[in-house]
């Protein structure tokens, strides 16, 4: 099931009683008149939120505070996405009154994630808001913490791209600080992805915060260091290879580089073989990736990395690695025949490559 299709006749039907139910007035059938017309079908998750939210104004025809109090006094029978439409009123008819807007979504975000709709707040209100979700880092509830660092993501996926904080990072600091050990594996989780986001235009930052977390770190702030990590450990950055143990000058040879066959059809598999060899006098650590350059519409070559295994290799051993990629079709990459090529990654180092050919599915 499409997740805009969790957003249907039963929940909608079930926030429009409960609209009812707040306030005596809202007519039911003319909101559901309104919200399954024509274009229902053909819209997206969020269009579908912002026209019940819009919808929803149209026809409670209140002042925003008087909005907000009905909407605090709505009951629902299911939970889910349909309370989006909370947090997306607050966002679209409140950004001009931080007063009422913010105790709103710090109720809201209890019952579903504020992340989009704080984020406006903090475009307009930098100072005030930064210094609210650092004392939401505090708050009994899980949800509000977890919102004060999921909400200040500078790239936060679907959410407005908050520019000045891809600058500078610094505001974020100090949430993140309170945060790292919390008692809370979403609110941790939320920490190891705000700092991946920040690591992107900022990397210094993020090494220079998770090195001096390492000193007596707990097993969820090293969980947290692995997490954050994820983007620089596939460019290889030295640094944060170096930080989990991996050196980026692991003294090995790469042999054998094969791949097999070396003509498929799209939705076929080849299979990737390769031989290590340590030339240390001690145990290296091993962070073992490839890297396959797909063939472009315009006749270019793309790298994407895949993660492969993780390995400890003894003096003088070697290891022999095999792996399957299948390019089987997917909704997220479209592929295109041609020339491709696959190359082994280990510790942030390129050992070799092999070329094969991917050809149109026949029939």
């Amino acid at each position: 099931m499409d997740i805009k299709d969790l957003l249907n006749e039963e929940t909608v039907g079930t926030l429009a009683q409960a609209m009812h139910t707040a306030h005596r007035t809202f007519d039911r059938e003319v909101f559901l008149t309104r919200i399954f017309d024509a274009d229902w079908p053909a819209r997206a998750l969020k269009q579908r939120i912002r026209h019940i939210t819009v919808t929803l104004h149209d026809l409670m025809r209140e002042d925003y505070r008087d909005a907000l109090d009905t909407l605090q006094r709505v009951r629902l029978d299911v939970k889910g996405i349909v309370q989006w439409v909370f947090t997306d009123y607050v966002e679209v008819y409140g950004l001009d009154d931080w007063e009422a807007s913010i105790p709103a979504l710090e109720a809201f975000t209890q019952q579903f994630s504020a992340e989009f709709a704080i984020r406006p707040f903090i475009v307009r209100y930098p100072e005030r808001t930064m210094g609210q979700m650092l004392a939401w880092s505090e708050h009994e509830s899980a949800e509000v913490r977890r919102l004060a660092t999921e909400g200040c993501r500078p790239r936060l996926p679907w959410g407005i791209r908050l520019q000045a904080l891809v600058a500078d990072p610094s505001p974020i600091l100090p949430i993140l600080e309170r945060l790292k050990n919390d008692e809370s594996e979403s609110v941790r989780k939320s920490v190891a992805n705000n700092l991946n986001d920040i690591s992107k235009d900022n990397a210094d930052v993020v090494l220079d915060m998770l090195c001096e977390w390492q000193a007596g770190a707990t097993e969820d702030v090293r969980w947290i260091t692995r997490h954050a990590l994820r983007t620089l450990l596939k460019q290889g950055h030295p640094r944060a290879l170096a930080l989990l143990g991996y050196p980026s000058d692991a003294e090995i040879a790469v042999q054998n580089v094969v791949v097999e066959p070396q003509s498929i059809q799209i939705g076929d598999e080849i299979t990737l073989s390769f031989d290590i060899e340590s030339l240390a006098g001690d145990p290296l650590n091993l962070m073992i990736d490839y890297v396959v350059y797909h063939m472009r519409a315009n006749g270019t070559l793309s790298p994407k990395v895949f993660k492969l295994a993780k390995r400890t290799i003894l003096p003088g051993a070697v290891l022999h690695i095999e792996k399957k990629h299948s390019f089987a079709l997917v909704t997220t990459r479209k592929y295109y025949p041609g020339e491709h090529i696959i190359e082994p990654k280990i510790n942030g180092q390129l050992f070799g490559r092999a070329g094969f050919v991917l050809k149109e599915a026949e029939g």
